[in-house]
This record gives structure tokens, C-alpha cells and sequence, in this order.
């Protein structure tokens, strides 16, 4: 197979070629892996889509109603849901993409949901490291920094992530636009313009993995062990919850990450690109990178959910909206564990 063929873009928006390269190699041996590329990435978008825009809307809305009482914490996960929300609204979009094969929406439409996309993605990344880096330093320096956990400071710190995220993705905002081929129509970025595809895989890797991972593993690696010496009731719940947020990123972003950049080692012929390890790529390339987005599903479940104050705003939130609902439930359904000083203050950064 030529260059030309082989080669294939690296955008995280080129479902098109995902189907008309294989055809390079034979439709009679392809067509399955074509069949089960549309069915997979439809119904897997489409239903995170519709877990994601529940989940997420839900933290909000409870939030909302309780925003009298919201600090940091809150505010980080106000904020959080908001990216997810902006994030699982475009899945849509391509969920429709991947199943036609061709984007079918315009050139405005393309440029606006591949801005975003990516705006949902590295907001939801980086708010997810400020709550991080919240956490670390209330339980590790909670003496120095307690006073500056104001209303104010949340606002400014939301402003500056929404900015940096939004200045992150301006290439999709002003380069990505609607190409046509001889496969029919894609949403990718120009031949012209091709240089903003590493600074893609650049920032997705750098921005939306290492990154983040790296300060998750920091500030966490000292957060446990002041947490141990700690005389909470509820000290082990948290540890399993700091273990199962870092784990769950890994699995889910690094299988993704990793496979995007062997596609770009391959489009460099530094690694083999023969029929076999072509197809593996690309098929790796699409599941991962579909398991990654239900990570906005676990969002709330792992943030949120396994608070007990928020579950009980959201049993009461929902025992309104659903008659009937939750009629049993109420304040003592949850643990009634009420450690004071420092540990209370610990716990309810983690458990809200």
C-alpha cells in the first residue's frame, strides 16, 4: 500500500476514514470491521449521551437548588458537570458522523461542535486537577489555606480554567472546517492546516493525560498518608474513593492516548503500517477512544454520588420532581458519623 493510502488524520473528529481506508484493502474483507465501527460508536455514543446528560444534569440541578450553601468544592463540581454536559451534547452529532460516514451538518456546525468538544474535554481534565490540587492542599496545608477557600477565589478560579480551555481549543473553533473528498464530506482540518493535528495529539496527550496523572498520583501520594493519621470514621471510604478516581482515569484515558500515538507513529512509518497493523491501530483507535468518553458517565458517580450530603439533596430533589419517590427516605436513611475540627472538614471535601 502508498503513503497516500496509508496515511490517515489524526483528528479525534476523522470517523469518514475509518471506513473508506479500509476499502483500500478490499471491501469483501473489511466490510465487517465497517459494519461494526458504525453500530459500535452509534449506540455506545448514544447511550453515553444519554447517561451523561442525566447524571450530569442532576448534579446541577441539585447544586443549583443548594447554591446558598455551595463552597469550592461545590463550585469545582458545578463546573465539572457543566464540561461533561458540553462535552456529551456533541456525541450526537458523531454518533451520526460515524454511522453516514460523512459529516452532513455544514461548515459552521463543524467548527462549532469540534470547538466544543474539545472545550468540554480539557475543562472537564482541568477541573478535575483543580479539585484535585483543592484537596491536597485543605488536607495537607489546611491551616494556610483555609481562608482563602472564598466564594471569590472559586470564581476566579473557574473563569481562568473556562479561558485556558477555551484558548486550548481555538484551533478547532478556527481551523477545522468542512472538506470535501473523494469519499464525500469530513470535518477535519485542511491539508493547509495539517500542523494543528500534533498540536491535537500534542495537547490531548500532554494536557489531557501526563499532566493531569502526574498531579493526581502527587497530590494523592500525600494526601493518603495524612488521611491514615487522621481520626475520621471515614478514612478508609476515602482512601478507596482517591484510589478509585486515579484508576479509573488511567484504564479508561490511557488506553486511548496510547493508541493515538501508535496511529501517528504508523503515519510516520516508524513502526509497521502493513494491512494487519493498519486495521489493528484504527480499531484500537476507535474503541478506546469510545470507552474514554464514558468517562463523563463516571463523573457524577465518582464525584458526587458517593457523597452521602449530595445523595440526600438528590433523593430529596427527586422525591419532588417524582411523586411518590423517596417517600420513606430521609436525613438518618445516611450515616450520621459527625467528626469534628479538622477530620469534618477532610471528610466533607471527599464526601460531600
Amino acid at each position: 500500500m502508498s503513503g497516500e493510502n496509508v496515511t490517515e488524520n489524526t483528528t479525534m473528529y476523522d470517523y469518514s476514514s475509518y471506513f473508506t481506508d479500509y476499502e483500500d484493502y478490499g471491501p469483501k474483507n473489511y466490510s465487517d470491521v465497517r459494519k461494526f465501527i458504525q453500530v459500535f460508536l452509534a449506540t455506545l455514543y448514544s447511550l453515553v449521551f444519554i447517561l451523561g446528560f442525566i447524571g450530569n444534569a442532576l448534579v446541577v440541578c441539585v447544586l443549583v437548588k443548594h447554591r446558598n450553601q455551595s463552597n469550592l468544592t461545590d463550585i469545582c463540581l458545578f463546573n465539572l458537570a457543566l464540561s461533561d454536559l458540553l462535552f456529551v451534547f456533541t456525541l450526537p452529532f458523531y454518533s451520526h458522523y460515524a454511522r453516514v460516514g460523512q459529516w452532513t451538518f455544514g461548515d459552521f456546525m463543524c467548527r462549532l461542535i469540534s470547538g466544543s468538544h474539545q472545550t468540554g474535554f480539557f475543562s472537564s481534565i482541568f477541573f478535575m486537577v483543580a479539585m484535585t490540587l483543592d484537596r491536597y492542599m485543605i488536607i495537607v496545608h489546611a491551616h494556610r489555606v483555609a481562608r482563602y477557600r472564598t466564594m471569590r477565589a472559586a470564581i476566579i478560579l473557574t473563569v481562568l480554567v473556562w479561558m485556558l480551555s477555551l484558548f486550548v481549543s481555538l484551533p478547532d473553533f478556527i481551523f477545522i472546517e468542512e472538506t470535501e473528498d473523494s469519499h464525500g464530506l469530513e470535518c477535519d482540518y485542511p491539508q493547509e492546516s495539517k500542523v494543528w493535528e500534533r498540536y491535537d495529539l500534542f495537547t490531548i496527550n500532554v494536557l489531557g493525560l501526563v499532566i493531569p496523572l502526574l498531579v493526581m498520583v502527587g497530590c494523592y501520594s500525600r494526601i493518603i498518608p495524612t488521611l491514615v493519621t487522621m481520626r475520621t470514621t471515614k478514612k478508609h471510604r476515602i482512601v478507596k474513593l482517591i484510589i478509585c478516581i486515579v484508576v479509573v482515569f488511567f484504564f479508561l484515558w490511557a488506553p486511548y492516548n496510547i493508541s493515538r500515538f501508535l496511529k501517528y507513529l504508523q503515519e510516520r512509518k516508524i513502526i509497521p503500517s502493513d494491512h494487519t497493523w493498519y486495521k489493528n491501530v484504527r480499531m484500537s483507535v476507535t474503541v478506546t477512544q469510545a470507552f474514554a468518553y464514558t468517562h463523563c458517565c463516571l463523573n457524577p458517580i465518582i464525584y458526587a454520588f458517593v457523597g452521602e450530603k449530595f445523595m440526600r439533596r438528590a433523593l430529596q430533589l427527586l422525591k419532588k420532581l417524582v411523586p411518590g419517590y423517596g417517600r420513606d427516605l430521609s436525613d438518618s436513611t445516611f450515616g450520621r458519623s459527625t467528626v469534628m475540627s479538622r477530620s469534618s472538614e477532610v471528610t466533607s471535601t471527599f464526601i460531600m
